[in-house]
């Protein structure tokens, strides 16, 4: 029966998104191909094999983190504060997918540490999580002794921890993403809720627009709230798991 039910959801999901976004990657890929044409068109000195090749050559560039400026390229994810950053996306199962390691050793060495970052990486998790349910309940017995309540401290705590956990991780995080990426508010809060649920599908990805200057701590600050964040995160996933158990 669980099993069927988890098909059926799987199910309905795939049924959904093939109807809400279908007719948008038909009209894309029509799109690319007038796009493609009028080019070749207008510009006669134009071969399509040549276009196609500097075509590829492009995407493969940019998923290295490479893209053309004018006459220059732009350089840098791979600089400390991004490889840093790509570090902790790894060992959090995150995987955007918007940049990897391209040279040999490279690849050797992101296995070796995704190896013995993961297990790190979810011991650290647990005891973080553990101590905000510890504060948790700490504040409810206080409440109870203050002011005599028994289950009623337990609910308003928990519900505290849910409010101030979405606020923190969840709805002002946006805000910021808004001021540093330009994004829209809900494209922030999908990022949000896609980095933290370590979905990670890498259409949005912090840090990687060439035409903005970051601030310096920016990386680092997100680095910090994807780690509280994936923490409480999974308390709340996992209360959720208790209610369908």
């Amino acid at each position: 029966v669980l099993l069927a039910a988890y098909v059926g959801y799987v199910g309905m999901g795939a049924a959904v998104l093939q109807a809400l976004e279908r007719p948008a990657e038909v009209r894309a890929a029509q799109r690319l191909l007038q796009e493609r044409w009028e080019l070749l068109a207008n510009h006669t000195c134009l071969q399509g094999p040549a276009l196609q090749r500097l075509i590829e050559g492009i995407i493969q560039a940019y998923k290295s983190g490479i893209t053309l400026q004018g006459n220059t390229t732009s350089l840098g994810r791979w600089d400390y504060s991004g490889s840093f950053f790509f570090s902790i996306s790894a060992i959090t199962t995150i995987g955007y997918g918007n940049l990897s390691p391209s040279t040999v050793v490279g690849r050797i060495f992101c296995i070796v540490f995704a190896l013995f970052g993961i297990p790190l990486n979810l011991v650290l998790l647990n005891e973080i999580g553990q101590l905000m349910l510890l504060g948790v309940q700490r504040c409810a017995h206080r409440l109870e002794e203050v002011f005599h309540w028994q289950k009623k401290a337990s609910l308003l705590m928990k519900t505290c921890a849910l409010v101030t956990g979405l606020l923190l991780f969840l709805l002002l995080p946006p805000l910021l993403f808004s001021d540093q990426e330009g994004w829209s508010y809900e494209e922030g809060f999908y990022y949000s809720f896609i980095t933290l649920s370590t979905i990670g599908f890498g259409d949005y990805v912090i840090g990687m627009n060439p035409d903005r200057t970051y601030p310096r701590w920016y990386k680092n600050v997100i680095s910090l709230w994807i780690l509280f964040g994936m923490a409480w995160l999974a308390l709340v996933i996992k209360f959720c798991i208790n209610l369908l158990e």
